[in-house]
């Protein structure tokens, strides 16, 4: 792929229509997407691979301040899915299993699970705007148009522009951005929603480092705690504890742990945790697995389809390390970005072409950025290798 791409510039002698867009994912960058494009008056369907009785799910997420403005402007009040309104991050060094020293910082912005966040967007969503069990296939022009393929025999759909925003095993990348593919880093965040807490008190987020190549994060969640345990892992021991390759099995669900799995999250967090973190640990029923993917930095975001467009949104675009804590915040920040260039184009006649290369200029940097800046996180902390 050629880097940074201007795309092709088109011309037609009536002004612009309103586009109708298809947004593939709906996770959170997708409904974010949906919701803002919706509220500035364009036809929006949100494509959802998984059917309505699949489980989704996720962890901890970390959104900073631009983040959050792009919610307050959907008008979804922070109390929804903010449950515990700390800024302080407690970075606590760890030896023979106590707490040695603890640097407070600030993170500029909220912590919130993915369960409440989806749940707060996904109420918002109109009927009729998502359509699960739509699983994208293909992407191909017919008339000068972007068309979706799909799985299951649905018929092609036509749309104007096509945001992908499909997360870490996206389609959109692979038929876009084919040569970008994602390789395991070398470690897994093993996952864990507890009943209980270390302290009856904990409010803030606590990270805890007892030796280089393990890191273990806890934060309260409505009900209990969420925790992560960083621990190195090599691809063959990956496939023998979930059943899959790291980056066939992108997120290993419950019915993915296998015993030896727990067994060995327990007998670390019984080495190298302070006892109470480690009781919460054992004690913790539902568990899943993440295994740390890294992928080469974006070189773009848009491609001409046809007249019509397709652009990468969130994890679809740029997968990066959890450390970073810019996950969440990759999609949201560039959705809105987006939902302005194509406002200026419907409501002002802007060239819509010049206006999707301007938004890409703005939002592809921070963007590869975080993609670089994850193994060095992990290097610092000795996992994963570079």
């Amino acid at each position: 792929m050629h880097s940074n791409p201007t795309p092709v510039a088109r011309t037609t002698g009536a002004g612009p229509r309103r586009p109708n867009i298809a947004v593939i994912g709906g996770s959170l960058t997708g409904p974010v997407t949906a919701l803002l494009l919706l509220r500035a008056g364009f036809d929006v369907t949100v494509y959802e691979a998984t059917p309505a009785s699949a489980p989704l799910g996720g962890g901890l997420i970390g959104l900073e301040h631009t983040a959050l403005d792009v919610l307050d402007r959907l008008d979804i009040p922070q109390r929804e899915f903010i449950a515990y309104d700390s800024e302080t991050i407690l970075q606590v060094a760890v030896r023979d299993r106590q707490p040695e020293q603890t640097v407070l910082r600030t993170y500029p912005g909220r912590n919130t699970t993915w369960t409440l966040l989806h749940r707060a967007l996904a109420a918002r969503v109109p009927a009729g705007v998502l359509r699960k069990g739509m699983r994208v296939t293909g992407l191909t022009e017919r008339a000068g148009r972007p068309v979706l393929r799909f799985a299951d025999g649905h018929a092609p759909e036509p749309a104007d522009l096509v945001v992908f925003a499909d997360g870490r095993s996206s389609t959109g990348r692979r038929l876009l951005d084919p040569a970008r593919r994602l390789h395991y880093a070398g470690y897994v965040a093993h996952r864990g929603i507890a009943a209980s807490t270390p302290q009856p008190d904990l409010r803030d987020f606590v990270r805890l480092e007892p030796c280089p190549g393990a890191q273990f994060n806890i934060a309260p969640v409505p009900g209990g705690c969420d925790w992560t345990f960083y621990l190195g892992c090599t691809a063959t021991e990956y496939e023998q504890r979930f059943g899959a390759k790291p980056t066939r099995r992108v997120f290993a669900l419950p019915q993915h742990i296998t015993p030896a799995a727990r067994t060995h999250v327990d007998e670390h967090a019984d080495h190298l945790l302070p006892p109470d973190h480690a009781a919460v640990v054992r004690a913790t029923t539902t568990r899943m697995a993440v295994p740390v993917l890294d992928i080469d930095p974006p070189t773009r975001m848009v491609w001409p389809v046809g007249d019509g467009h397709a652009v990468l949104l969130g994890d679809a675009l740029a997968p990066v390390r959890p450390h970073t804590a810019r996950g969440a915040n990759n999609g949201i920040e560039p959705a809105a970005g987006l939902a302005v260039a194509l406002t200026q184009h419907r409501r002002y006649g802007a060239d819509l072409p010049t206006a999707l290369h301007a938004w890409q200029r703005r939002h592809l940097p921070t963007a590869a950025a975080a993609v670089r800046q994850g193994p060095i996180i992990g290097d610092k902390l000795g996992l994963g290798s570079r």
